[in-house]
Order: structure tokens, then C-alpha cells, then sequence
């Protein structure tokens, strides 16, 4: 089977996509939910709450989250020989 998208570009693509979700969700939960506290980033960093802060709250915190692992698989697999 061969396929027009690369390896890379799938993962980098499936990941853009999950960010973009994280984003919606937290825009769709400070637009419907009401009563809600303003989230931290890391603890440190205020958000507003509102459906703006959220969907940036969201979108950052999956980013970080997925993407730490991520670049760390990718520097680990470019050290190993296929050899």
C-alpha cells in the first residue's frame, strides 16, 4: 500500500489537529458553562475566563502535554542507526 502522506506529516498533522480540538473544547465550554474560575497555565500564568482565554487555556496545555513527548521521541529517533 503506498500513501501520499509521509510519516512525519501525518504525525504533525494528527497533532495540529488535537491542539485545534483542545482549543474548541475550551471555547465551548466557556461559552456554555457558566460560573467558571480563571485557569492557570502551569500554575502560574492567569487566563481570563472567558470562551477566548479557555480555548487558548486548552490549546497550550495539550500542545505542552503532547508535544514534550513528542520532541523527545523525535531527538531520541534521529540519535538511533537503522542499521
Amino acid at each position: 500500500m503506498s500513501s501520499n502522506v509521509g510519516g512525519h506529516r501525518f504525525v504533525l498533522g494528527l497533532y495540529a489537529a488535537l491542539v485545534a480540538v483542545a482549543g474548541a473544547a475550551g471555547y465551548l465550554t466557556g461559552t456554555f458553562v457558566s460560573g467558571l474560575s480563571a485557569p492557570r497555565f502551569l500554575f502560574l500564568v492567569p487566563f481570563p475566563p472567558t470562551p477566548v482565554g479557555f480555548a487558548a487555556y486548552g490549546a497550550l496545555t495539550i500542545a505542552l502535554v503532547l508535544g514534550a513527548p513528542l520532541a523527545l521521541v523525535v531527538y531520541v529517533s534521529a540519535g538511533l542507526d537503522d542499521a
